[in-house]
């Protein structure tokens, strides 16, 4: 049975999307099946594949409300091991329509359960908010990732993202525990890297990944090409820190 791990960071810009993309590339690469669900409304994991959006006739939106079936919406990419339920803007709405819908936080848990046995893991993109897609995110996985950008700033939020979770715990998924906290946007130079990363670290003890992801700017150059670094310059020091992570990410795998 696939294990689903949801991607969450309220918090903009902390490289969320940059490592859901990158984590599910590095995994098929390393010969595990991966699903990368988009279920943000930004679709940036979906461009970050190189899929147009515009040219989608079925996407996340239609399967969470739709009631569409996951497996006739997901798309094989073309990298390898690596398939994507895609995401387009009519996502945003899902929101506000989500609110009259029976069940509304197990609707993405349902409509992944068919599937689940077809993949080794199944990463959930969600919004960087703490609405009611991300909810639903954290209801249907067995995990959740956390991606914290190494800046002073990053800190705040945590104690509501953890206010979250354990909303999500008591009231939908009891069995919902921390995978990692992956920190992002790493600089060795800083005084202040070093800080924070203390701070995480008394936040999560023990979870915090020995793997971090520098600044680089082949990473932010990738999703402008449609592809994960790992493909669009393997020599990079993006490429081989996610490759790092993917490999310390498997390893604590039972």
């Amino acid at each position: 049975m696939g294990k689903i791990i949801a991607i969450v960071n309220q918090k903009g810009g902390v490289g969320k999307t940059t490592s859901a993309v990158n984590l599910a590339a590095a995994l098929g690469a390393l010969d595990k099946t991966v699903l990368l669900c988009d279920i943000d409304p930004q679709g940036n994991a979906t461009s970050g594949f190189g899929v147009n959006k515009r040219a989608l006739q079925n996407s996340a939106y239609e399967v969470v409300i739709g009631g569409k079936a996951a497996r006739e919406t997901v798309l094989r990419t073309q990298f390898r091991n690596v398939y994507l339920l895609p995401s387009t803007m009519t996502l945003a709405g899902a929101e506000l329509e989500l609110v009259d819908l029976e069940r509304r936080e197990s609707r993405l848990k349902d409509a992944l359960a068919p599937i689940r046995d077809v993949f080794d893991f199944i990463l959930l993109d969600c919004p960087p908010s703490l609405g009611l897609l991300t909810l639903s995110g954290l209801c249907a996985s067995d995990t959740y990732l956390v991606p914290i950008q190494c800046e002073f700033y990053a800190l705040e939020g945590l104690s509501q993202l953890s206010a979250t979770v354990r909303k999500a715990k008591q009231l939908y998924n009891p069995l919902l525990e921390l995978e990692g906290v992956l920190l992002t946007m790493y600089d060795s130079r800083l005084n202040l890297t070093a800080q924070v990363v203390e701070e995480i670290k008394k936040f999560f003890p023990r979870k915090v990944y020995s793997s971090v992801i520098p600044r680089n700017v082949r990473l932010s150059e990738a999703p402008s090409f449609g592809q994960p670094v790992l493909y669009y310059d393997p020599a990079s020091t993006g490429s081989k820190a996610y490759d790092a992570f993917a490999k310390e990410f498997l390893s604590q795998q039972v």
